[in-house]
């Protein structure tokens, strides 16, 4: 400050700045992927990546850090409709956070580890994944609650982005503000005394840039860790049952009980002499036996996504064939036909060639692998 009058001043440190950029990425990468569902760990992995900055961000807001701490913000409900009426006409100029901004970074900390936290219930409950996956139980399967309230937060925290984005738009092109340059280079115009970071500020800011990439990084190259692991096992059928590992393994791809309901086991099992229009047919004391091992491993009884999505798809449908159900035809609706004649594929009913552990009872979304 120069006798009171504006001067360009430091107010951005580069740890905040460095922040910024980096849960711009984040943000951007995390949304992207959440459409691809093979890529739900590299989603997973993004979305602890942005709770960590966060949290570390919440730390560095008691700090003693000027422009960046919270009480600094401007939470004036009067100076907000004051700001936000004046959107497009002389409003005044904050060397720091401006009301709005302020109730914007604080609305998306919440709503971004809110999202995060909803999420690794989901990843638990519904995927079996992750350090919730001991919620992979029969009492949460039918929770899809969970994944509503996940959209829901993660919905609000991209529609309070957008709106901080469009109110920064605004101050570029209708008051030619410097906002975007400032958080380039740290440096606004104001009549106050620039930031000034201390040694232990310093090496907190370290710590935390340092810490939310090393995380990345060893997530991306450790997929056993804890946070992302898979804990779906998987199941050696010619262990558990023998016989009926030996009967469908010989005509064709081995399928996990739990991808049909009960009464669609049993309309198979009690036609086997008309097998998808083959002749199948054997000793009852087998048919029993085998009969008895799918029911009792059904859809119904499965806490797999998967099982839970076809049976509750199901209602009065007792189709035999898994490609006839409503939830596999919806998962495959946008897969052009001509992908399902590829020499290595040859026909829909071969599950095995694009789920390569589904003779184990797998069918994880990270390695559906469709063949050129």
């Amino acid at each position: 400050m120069v006798n009171g009058t504006m001067t360009k001043i430091y107010v951005w440190s580069f740890f905040t700045r460095l922040f910024h950029t980096l849960l711009i990425i984040a943000v951007s990468v995390v949304f992207v992927i959440a459409e691809f569902e093979n890529l739900l760990s590299y989603h997973a992995i993004v979305g602890y990546t942005i709770a960590l900055l966060f949290v570390f961000r919440i730390i560095w807001g008691f700090m003693d850090v000027k422009y960046s701490r919270f009480e600094d913000f401007n939470f004036n409900l009067k100076d907000l409709r004051e700001y936000m009426l004046n959107v497009f006409g002389d409003k005044k100029e904050y060397t720091g956070h401006n009301p709005a901004s302020s109730w914007a970074i604080i609305a998306m900390i919440i709503l971004g580890l809110l999202s995060v936290a909803s999420g690794i219930i989901v990843y638990g409950t519904q995927e079996g994944m992750g350090i919730l996956s001991f919620l992979n139980i029969s009492l949460f399967k039918e929770m899809d609650l969970f994944e509503d309230i996940h959209e829901l937060f993660s919905n609000a925290f991209m529609a309070v982005i957008f709106a901080h984005i469009a109110g920064v738009v605004t101050d570029k092109v209708v008051h030619k503000s410097k906002v975007v340059e400032s958080m380039i280079d740290g440096y606004k115009n104001g009549d106050e005394d620039g930031l000034e970071l201390t040694l232990l500020q310093k090496l907190f800011g370290t710590l935390w840039i340092g810490s939310s990439i090393f995380l990345l990084i060893y997530l991306l190259i450790s997929p056993s860790n804890l946070l992302i692991a898979d804990a779906n096992k998987a199941i050696d059928y010619k262990v558990e049952h023998k016989l009926f590992y030996d009967e469908c393994i010989s005509c064709h791809t081995l399928y996990s009980p739990h991808l049909l309901p009960k009464k669609s086991w049993v309309k198979m099992m009690d036609n086997l002499e008309n097998h998808f229009g083959d002749d199948a047919s054997l000793e009852q004391e087998d048919v029993d036996s085998i009969k008895k091992y799918l029911v009792n491993n059904s859809a119904e009884d499965s806490t797999k996504e998967s099982a839970f999505k076809i049976f509750k798809s199901m209602e009065a449908n007792d189709t035999i064939a898994i490609t006839e159900t409503p939830y596999w035809k919806k998962r495959h609706k946008d897969i052009e036909k001509s992908v399902f004649k590829r020499k290595k594929i040859g026909n829909i009913s071969n599950c095995k060639a694009c789920h390569k552990n589904i003779e184990q009872g797998l069918l994880n979304d990270k390695d559906i692998k469709i063949p050129e």
